[in-house]
């Protein structure tokens, strides 16, 4: 199962959107895509990077909001694509994506509230890089036996499946 959502964030020269999507099983921010723009493509930049990183995805079901970005036609024609199903939340119910929040409550933490940011690309090196350094590879969690997303998948992966 992966979790999806956008979040957003001010620099000097206007908003910055970040779409990610989560597997549940590592942790592990499997896809994500940033813009400037709040648009359909976002979510579809995002899945089309969960599913070159993962391979055969047939059957995962993904959960997001009710947000029109995850009910557009292209979104939705991506899953079928993929072979993926799609889930969304009752309306006004923000418990059930709640993995996916706090991976945005981190970001904002970390990263997002840290310093006030002048320029969109400033912030988007400091979110790629944030994510694929300190939280796959550092950031230890309780969940996974007190071990980073990257360091879970390792572990629980299959030397034959990882030669794959």
């Amino acid at each position: 199962m992966w979790l999806t959502d956008i979040t957003e964030h001010w620099t000097d020269e206007g908003k910055l959107y970040a779409c990610a999507i989560k597997d549940v099983w590592s942790n592990r921010i499997v896809g994500y895509s940033i813009s400037d723009r709040m648009k359909s493509t976002i979510a579809v930049d995002a899945l089309a990077m969960a599913v070159a990183r993962r391979g055969n995805v047939t059957g995962c079901v993904v959960h997001s909001d009710r947000g029109s970005q995850f009910r557009s036609r292209k979104f939705l024609a991506a899953l079928r694509r993929h072979g993926l199903t799609g889930s969304m939340g009752q309306v006004a119910s923000a418990g059930d994506n709640a993995a996916m929040e706090s991976f945005f409550a981190l970001l904002q933490k970390n990263v997002l509230n840290r310093r006030r940011w002048r320029t969109r690309h400033d912030l988007r090196i400091a979110i790629v890089t944030w994510t694929e350094t300190t939280y796959h590879r550092r950031r230890r969690q309780q969940r996974l036996g007190r071990l980073t997303p990257i360091e879970y998948e390792t572990i629980m992966t299959t030397p034959a499946r990882q030669a794959a």
